[in-house]
């Protein structure tokens, strides 16, 4: 229970994104397509996240690790959840996509 409480306020064991993208991972994108010309990570997906559902065939493995990413982390959090109700087992929520660029 504790566990599950750190968890959900962030205070759980920390992801290690650079080692997931060495791994194969994929960068997904979730802003606006206006918003990701403005600069993104290179080699990043691009899917707006109300986009999503209608784009999944994009996503083709269901078991490879995929981290979202948008301005804020709001966006890339809704992605993991529409990503994880159409099961994809590995998603992780990268945040802001500079933040995330950093940690690369």
């Amino acid at each position: 229970m504790l566990s599950a409480i750190k968890n959900l306020l962030g205070f759980g064991p920390k992801t290690d994104y650079a080692e997931l993208v060495k791994q194969g991972a994929i960068i997904l994108d979730v802003r606006t397509k206006s918003e990701f010309t403005t600069g993104h990570i290179k080699g990043a997906i691009n899917i707006p996240v109300d986009q999503i559902v209608k784009n999944l065939s994009k996503l083709k493995d269901r078991n490879k690790a995929i981290i979202t990413c948008c301005e804020s982390g709001s966006r890339s959090g809704m992605a993991k959840r529409v990503l994880k109700s159409n099961a994809y087992m590995n998603v992780y929520n990268g945040g802001s996509w500079y933040s995330l660029d950093r940690k690369l």
